[in-house]
């Protein structure tokens, strides 16, 4: 969609669904988490809507129901807002996360593997479970990264990489290039433009 400025040019006007994503990342978590300490409920808001994803992709990975999932979102976030005024460094808030998302995950798969223990089942071995938490704190940190590396893309790029890779099915480019007000056959160029800046902002990450 498209709107006409005072110049009379065309620009690009974004959905109100790429407004709001652009302004959850607008602020950095350094100035999110002063504003949460100084009791602003909306830096709050804006700070759990950024993260919220990665709190509950975590339970999903050690396959917990969305009843847990809920539950450790829940004890998540009730953690996150009692340590937030003690957080040395802002930028380590997403480690953090994974860590005590994971942690809490941890321990209620333990809890019912000794529930299911306890009604005649075989006793649960921890070493794989350990295992199994090296490898999703590893992708979850992982996959933030891909997310954040994406919502900071200019909104062009960020929308013709979520159309392309990450709907199902993908849209066509003769689509995409409607939605984006360009022409067809430029949107492979874009496209390769696009995934060479997301590639450099991964790698400066350290994403593998």
């Amino acid at each position: 969609m498209t709107r006409q400025t005072r110049s009379g040019s065309a620009e690009l006007e974004l959905p109100l669904d790429s407004r709001r994503e652009k302004a959850r990342y607008s602020r950095t978590d350094a100035r999110l988490v002063q504003e949460c300490v100084s009791g602003s409920e909306e830096a709050w808001s804006a700070l759990i809507d950024k993260y919220k994803r990665l709190i509950f992709s975590i339970p999903i990975k050690y396959d917990l129901s969305y009843d847990d999932a809920t539950d450790i979102f829940q004890n998540v976030c009730l953690e996150l807002l009692s340590a937030l005024p003690k957080l040395r460094d802002p930028r380590a808030l997403p480690k953090w996360i994974i860590q005590v998302t994971a942690h809490k995950c941890l321990r209620q798969k333990r809890y019912g593997q000794r529930m299911e223990s306890s009604d005649g089942g075989d006793n649960a071995s921890e070493t794989p479970i350990s295992a199994e938490a090296e490898v999703v704190l590893r992708e979850a940190e992982e996959e933030h990264n891909l997310r954040e590396a994406i919502a900071a893309m200019p909104d062009r790029c960020r929308r013709l990489v979520e159309m392309l890779f990450f709907e199902e099915p993908a849209r066509p480019y003769k689509e995409v290039a409607g939605m984006l007000g360009i022409a067809t056959g430029s949107v492979g160029f874009i496209r390769q433009r696009c995934l060479d800046k997301l590639r450099k902002r991964l790698s400066e990450t350290g994403f593998r």
